[in-house]
């Protein structure tokens, strides 16, 4: 059966977020709790040159190195970029500076920011000091930023001799939010196929020269390298040809474990697309298990997909789409 096509292309804002967390080594425990205590380190290799972040391992020989050494609090701009428009959980709200500072006492540079009026108040070159945050927790973050420094008054202490990295309470492990926030535009047969989906149809595109057909739609066959634009309707039941048993719960989604999530082929497709099994227990879900899908109210895609009650299908007629 052919559709007629679907004239919206269709974009959404998408947020991928989620908190990575690390535990931490003895080098990089010792140099946040001393971000903590505003003191930096950094770490000395086998030929003597001072690495500012710090690493456990030379980056040249690999050797494992722990000599830490405190490094002053100012330094110098290396290379920089403006950013006038800051985005969401940036270190400033307002326009500044990307910079790399070659902190004095260190031979590597630290990738931070720079307040600064405008970018004709930053230069390579430029003199530059820490400004601490007022409330500091063992993070990078206890670097609110840098600032011009003209200066070189005592507090801009000369790198101290080899620091033990010894503090009391140290800082073990870390959780760095990560958030991704863009606009998304499925594309031509994409939003084809999403709009099929809010009839309750299933849309995909049949390639003209090895004649599979995509669901969901690519717009493109990846094997021929020719575009799709002959528009068939499978399903609506198919076969499920592989599975697996979920037992974690995902943090916000509202299943109780354990539950099946599985492939399945749908009638006339040429290729198995993901959705979860549901009206059975998962100890008899199978592969060959045919599968209907099952929509709620207001839904524009299946909520999940449960057995048609039919014979299972022959392992020969779905072997080529697990």
């Amino acid at each position: 059966m052919t559709a007629a096509p679907s004239p919206e292309v269709l974009r959404a804002p998408l947020v991928v977020e989620f908190p990575f967390t690390r535990s931490l080594g003895p080098v990089q425990s010792a140099f946040l709790t001393g971000l903590r205590e505003r003191t930096v380190l950094g770490v000395r290799t086998g030929d003597g040159t001072v690495l500012v972040p710090p690493v456990e391992y030379d980056p040249v020989t690999a050797d494992e190195i722990r000599d830490l050494v405190e490094v002053a609090p100012a330094g110098t701009v290396t290379t920089w970029a403006w950013n006038p428009s800051p985005r969401r959980g940036q270190p400033l709200d307002t326009p500044f500076a990307w910079v790399l500072v070659k902190l004095d006492g260190a031979d590597t540079a630290l990738l931070h920011v720079l307040d600064a009026p405008g970018p004709g108040a930053v230069h390579s070159g430029q003199r530059v000091r820490i400004r601490w945050a007022a409330e500091r927790a063992g993070a990078i973050t206890d670097i609110a930023c840098f600032e011009p420094y003209e200066s070189e008054a005592a507090d801009a202490r000369a790198a101290a001799p080899a620091h033990s990295g010894l503090f009391d309470d140290a800082v073990t492990g870390i959780t760095a939010p990560a958030r991704l926030d863009y606009v998304y535009s499925p594309g031509r047969a994409q939003s084809d196929y999403i709009a099929a989906l809010a009839d309750r149809r299933t849309v995909g595109e049949r390639c003209p020269s090895c004649a599979k057909v995509y669901v969901p739609p690519r717009g493109a066959c990846p094997t021929c390298g020719v575009a799709t634009t002959d528009r068939v309707e499978v399903g609506p039941a198919g076969t499920l040809t592989t599975y697996c048993i979920v037992n974690i719960k995902a943090r916000g989604l509202d299943i109780e474990v354990p539950y099946v999530y599985g492939h399945i082929a749908l009638d006339g497709a040429g290729l198995a697309l993901h959705g979860r099994i549901g009206g059975i227990p998962y100890d008899q879900v199978r592969m060959g298990l045919r599968v209907e899908p099952v929509w709620t109210e207001g839904a524009r895609f299946p909520d999940h997909y449960r057995p048609t009650g039919e014979p299972d299908a022959d392992y020969d007629t779905y072997k080529e789409l697990i």
